[in-house]
């Protein structure tokens, strides 16, 4: 068996004077370290948007889901009113309750699906924070 730093070491990056390796070796590794920390910044960066854009589309449906109820609560309550007018009795009165609580409930679903679609930010910030703190790792190790 052949050790680090005895004469007979087969490592061409180690010198028989040295028990460091050399500069390319270093450089090498540096290399390939750097290649697979961006592999996986870049897979960070994928799983984070496909979130963002999880929770987009999840607010969109919200917000059309709101619409289309406000649209037929918009419907009801005109038809409460052509009842209404057409002849005084409580049908129209039962026609314009319904239609006003179908508005209600379609403008809270669509104003929660507007806030929560406010909340959705497309920069993948982890990503970037990330990044960041393995460029100044970069940094520090070079110097």
């Amino acid at each position: 068996m052949v050790t680090r730093g005895t004469e007979n070491n087969l490592d061409p990056a180690v010198t028989p004077q040295q028990s460091e390796p050399s500069l390319g070796v270093l450089f090498t590794e540096m290399t390939d370290q750097v290649s697979v920390l961006l592999r996986r910044e870049v897979e960070l960066a994928r799983v984070e948007t496909q979130e963002t854009i999880s929770t987009a589309i999840k607010s969109a449906t919200s917000m059309i889901a709101g619409g289309v109820i406000a649209y037929a609560g918009l419907i009801v309550l005109l038809m409460g009113i052509a009842y209404g007018l057409a002849s005084v009795i409580p049908l129209w009165v039962s026609t314009l309750l319904v239609g006003a609580i179908t508005l209600i409930v379609g403008g809270l679903i669509l104003m929660a699906g507007r806030r929560a679609m406010e909340e959705v930010n497309l920069v993948p910030e982890k990503t970037i924070k990330s990044v960041q703190n393995n460029v100044d790792m970069i940094k520090e190790k070079v110097q």
